[in-house]
């Protein structure tokens, strides 16, 4: 069937904007696959940070660069959530291995309360390459607000109170980029993940 001359003037144009989204979508998958592979796809979680390890130095990200890293945040006067994760955490990285270049970042939430010297003493139950990190409120916020980490105070009795907080364990990649959530409640499968980064 013969196409009119309308539809005969319209064909240039739309086959050329066809090919010109498929080269365009070429050199873009080129671009992507070749510029960093094995990296983790970009994500919205994470970035830079300006904290306080529990030895009392000052850290950023670019400190941790280099070992694959879980972050973990919580406090210290969590009573069952907090301990439970980092046992857990301890038993992935024993089953790592000794020497696995893989550390863990615990970030407490509630900075009023978990001083550097707190965070070590805490952490002296579970894996020696788990580091606590603190810092003034501004700074944790800052650091809450990149990881998505759901946190507030809940007053308790008197004036006590605890810290409602989302538990996800982040694993990040060597150069501190978001990779997935750990899951931590399946041993060998969390060992299996972390090993795919380190």
């Amino acid at each position: 069937m013969a196409l009119s001359p309308q539809r005969r003037h319209l064909l240039l144009p739309i086959a050329t904007l066809i090919v010109s989204l498929a080269l365009l979508a070429g050199a873009a998958w080129v671009t992507l696959s070749s510029r960093n592979p094995g990296a983790p796809p970009p994500s919205a979680i994470g970035g830079p940070f300006s904290l306080i390890d529990h030895d009392g130095r000052p850290v950023t990200d670019e400190t941790f660069k280099g070992e694959t890293t879980l972050v973990f945040f919580g406090f210290t006067h969590c009573p069952d959530v907090c301990p439970t994760t980092l046992f857990e955490i301890t038993q992935i990285m024993k089953k790592l291995g000794a020497s696995a270049k893989v550390r863990g970042l615990f970030v407490t939430v509630d900075p009023e309360r978990d001083t550097a010297e707190l965070l070590k003493n805490y952490l002296s139950s579970f894996d020696k390459r788990i580091t606590g990190l603190t810092g003034d409120r501004p700074a944790i916020d800052a650091m809450l607000k990149t990881y998505r980490v759901y946190s507030r105070k809940v007053p308790t009795e008197g004036e006590a109170y605890s810290m409602d907080h989302s538990a996800i364990v982040y694993l990040m990649d060597k150069q501190m980029r978001f990779v997935n959530a750990l899951p931590i409640q399946d041993a060998d499968r969390a060992v299996k993940e972390i090993q795919r980064w380190m």
